[in-house]
């Protein structure tokens, strides 16, 4: 195990070999992992978590790829039906981006080692406006030969309870293999319910259910909440080699309750696939479903586990 850091585009990129697994982050922007990238026997490469190639950083908040931190929630918000708005504890309206203002935010490094690192978001003046509370959010990260841990912890620092739901945008690449598409790539998310949001009201909306494993290349995947999940785990399978990569939330056999899993890509031929676990569904102040409530002096933690074998 080891850790360095290399320049890239006028920022210092942090670099960790783990075994056969290199990750790469810039944790002071967004708390971002940017790629994770595997050694394979015949001396190729395997991008797990996709980075495209880039110019410059202009705009790095919402380049597709890496994995986005999702904070304090996830989606869009509606209040009385107006997207990017939430209704706090007390009844102000306030605005909220969409996936809140993590991603795009500052990050304070306060470890860095050969096993990972640890992040603390340093909220903006506007940060404070629409989420007015004294509170501390930390993204944790420890690395390992084929796979990770990731850690979001909230610590109330106030004298009022604090609402959140956050989760993780990862973005994996697909396919795995040269030659491969969607069609030879199943994901299992066993799930009681599947909705979606509608886009004009941000409500929930029930879909049909899937069918046990489905393959990458059924469109009713976009845009899918998976929720009262059974189980821990989403388990996405490259069919012709039985190679699988696992992302589970917590670390016992079932989810937390209102955990959600969402499927979502862009394109068709876009060159990942998103599997993302939350704390909640979309819209959780609005649809009064998977708000999390920290209580003074108290500390909520979320943790996700991404794995391959």
């Amino acid at each position: 195990m080891r850790m360095e850091r290399i320049p890239y585009l006028g920022k210092e990129l942090l670099r960790w070999q783990v075994g056969r697994s290199t990750f790469l982050a810039l944790p002071e922007l967004g708390a971002r992992l940017m790629n994770w990238h595997l050694d394979l026997a015949d001396g190729t490469l395997r991008d797990v978590i996709y980075w495209p190639e880039l110019d410059s950083l202009d705009g790095f908040a919402k380049v597709r790829g890496g994995n986005p931190i999702l904070f304090p929630f996830c989606g869009r918000c509606f209040e009385s039906e107006e997207a990017q708005f939430w209704a706090s504890p007390d009844g102000v309206r306030l605005r909220m981006p969409m996936h809140g203002f993590a991603r795009q935010g500052d990050f304070r490094l306060v470890r860095a080692d050969a096993g990972g690192f640890s992040a603390l978001l340093h909220p903006s003046a506007a940060d404070c406006k629409i989420y007015p509370f004294d509170y501390e959010f930390t993204v944790d990260y420890r690395f390992e030969s084929l796979g990770f841990h990731v850690e979001l912890a909230l610590r109330n620092h106030g004298r009022t309870p604090i609402p959140w739901s956050a989760g993780h945008h990862f973005y994996f690449t697909l396919p795995w293999s040269d030659g491969l598409t969607r069609d030879n790539y199943s994901v299992r998310i066993p799930a009681l319910r599947i909705a979606k949001q509608d886009p004009a009201t941000g409500r929930l909306v029930d879909q049909p259910h899937f069918a046990a494993e489905e393959p990458l290349s059924h469109p009713a995947l976009l845009d899918a909440v998976h929720l009262e999940l059974v189980g821990n785990s989403a388990v996405v399978t490259e069919r012709p080699s039985g190679n699988k990569l696992t992302v589970r939330i917590g670390a016992a056999k079932t989810a937390p309750a209102d955990a959600a899993m969402v499927t979502w890509t862009e394109q068709p031929d876009s060159p990942f696939f998103c599997i993302e676990p939350w704390m909640g569904p979309p819209n959780a102040p609005g649809n009064k479903l998977g708000v999390h409530l920290v209580e003074p002096g108290h500390t909520q933690r979320f943790l996700v586990e991404v794995t391959l074998r």
